[in-house]
């Protein structure tokens, strides 16, 4: 798969994520309501650019282009479940950059930053915090 190929489904995957990021986030709060303290949060910002036409080779046949530009994050902290994690996410244009925590069974955190434009593809860089679990018996 070319690295072009590979930035348009990142960029499709990323744009089908964010409404079920924000079901995720409506959930938890809903959730939180019943079950204890609980906290979640998130922030969609789209700022759509001016329309260009781009004509093709066929018949006059015209398509229109808008420079894509976004940004988002979210964040839910649930003590009584464990489920924390966050996400930050800036698109302009083809190049995307962001960064998403994530607490796992074990107790580390996974923190990865990430970027992809169409010249260099999907670069992450992933690192493990390791808290260390008491156990009180």
């Amino acid at each position: 798969m070319s690295v072009r190929a590979v930035g348009l489904v990142q960029r499709i995957v990323s744009l089908h994520y964010i409404p079920v990021l924000c079901f995720a986030a409506i959930t938890a709060v809903a959730f939180a309501q019943y079950h204890g303290h609980a906290f979640s949060s998130n922030h969609i910002s789209r700022h759509d650019g001016y329309h260009e036409a781009v004509h093709g080779h066929d018949h006059g046949h015209v398509d229109y282009y808008t420079h894509p530009k976004y940004e988002f994050d979210y964040k839910v902290e649930d003590h009584h479940t464990g489920d924390q994690k966050s996400q930050h996410e800036h698109r302009d244009g083809d190049a995307v950059k962001g960064s998403y925590s994530l607490h796992q069974p074990d107790g580390s955190v996974r923190h990865v930053e990430y970027y992809a434009d169409d010249h260099t593809g999907f670069h992450a860089d992933v690192k493990y915090s390791t808290h260390h679990l008491h156990h009180h018996y």
